[in-house]
């Protein structure tokens, strides 16, 4: 995603006044404000503060979102996010391919959660919500799975069930037709935080899983070392796709009252370095008048340039992430509930 001349301009414009200042405005905007009138979704609490605000970096667009925190189970949510008939528009082809490529492109990634599963179950029916193009029920894919999913996107649906021998319904979560007590498991990779009423979502999730069953998801973690080092830039905040914001904590909360049994609540590391440095950058030759190309339009890199890249992973992102412990918990939420 990124040249070794990209990393290299942005190495010469740290020490600039204006990137200095945008650090300072992000730092300023961290600080917690109290909010009027506001009410937890998930616990009730009213003491509702600021949290931090930050516009769609992915598309390079203005408006400005703000995300509020609850300080007593800390959920982090957006404050009067679009509308659902609006959100369409925040979903874009350029979206929809950055998230094909990021599963098709690890197989690892799916390998690995399909092995989780089969810790817990070896054979039965298994729903995954969101599923994109298939990647990973293409990876549970065995005469020992009988596989369905949810996606919003027809094409990436079409995909997955053409991979997979998936059924995969086409359209929101609360319309599909499934039985209650129906599935094994349900899956839900970094969607989640998509959703608008978590409350909601659990509580169908609950009534598809048979007794047993088990609910096995990922989402990015607020608390995290990531967003304590880049702030409203962290690539993981996804504005405004993403709508609500965990933390272990809040998790906890939400399984609680939905009825679940805690079977697992873990972090992981996955710093979103790369794209979260391209933001930072972006914004800066904003600030300079310039136009710099999104992270939604961006190329393919050359042969050369992924050399590039590879070696500047090894030298530079990966000591900087092995060290991302010092500043906080992972990136990312693993988490698996028992009905």
């Amino acid at each position: 995603m990124h040249s070794g001349s990209d990393l290299c301009h942005f190495r010469d414009v740290r020490s600039h006044p204006a990137f200095r200042e945008r650090l300072v405005i992000v730092s300023q905007s961290i600080q917690s404000k109290s909010v009027v009138s506001k009410e937890c979704p998930a616990c009730g609490h009213r003491d509702v503060r600021e949290w931090t605000r930050a516009p769609d970096r992915f598309h390079g667009r203005s408006e400005v979102y703000v995300l509020v925190r609850c300080q007593s189970c800390s959920l982090v949510w957006t404050d009067n996010p679009p509308r659902p008939e609006e959100m369409g528009i925040h979903y874009s082809s350029d979206y929809d391919r950055l998230i094909a490529l990021a599963g098709d492109g690890m197989p690892s990634h799916s390998d690995g959660r399909a092995n989780v599963v089969r810790q817990y179950k070896q054979q039965g029916r298994l729903l995954d919500l969101g599923c994109s193009s298939g990647a990973f029920l293409t990876a549970m894919k065995g005469p020992a799975w009988e596989l369905a999913g949810i996606e919003m996107s027809k094409t990436m649906a079409k995909r997955a069930q053409d991979r997979s021998g998936a059924k995969v319904f086409i359209g929101d979560l609360m319309d599909a037709p499934f039985e209650n007590d129906s599935f094994d498991v349900v899956t839900c990779f970094h969607v989640f935080e998509h959703f608008y009423e978590p409350h909601k979502i659990l509580k169908k999730v609950w009534n598809w899983l048979k007794p047993g069953g088990i609910f096995y998801s990922m989402v990015p973690n607020i608390d995290s070392a990531g967003f304590r080092v880049f702030g409203s830039y962290w690539f993981a905040l996804e504005l405004p796709r993403h709508l609500f914001h965990f933390s272990p904590a809040s998790i906890r909360h939400l399984a609680r009252a939905n009825g679940f049994e805690e079977v697992s609540i873990r972090t992981h590391r996955e710093v979103f370095m790369e794209e979260s440095v391209r933001y930072l950058y972006e914004d800066f030759f904003r600030n300079l008048g310039l136009r710099p190309t999104t992270l939604a339009k961006a190329g393919e890199l050359s042969f050369p340039l992924k050399v590039v890249r590879k070696l500047i992973r090894m030298g530079i992102y990966k000591p900087l992430s092995s060290m991302a412990g010092i500043a906080g918990e992972g990136e990312s939420i693993h988490f698996i509930l028992r009905k």
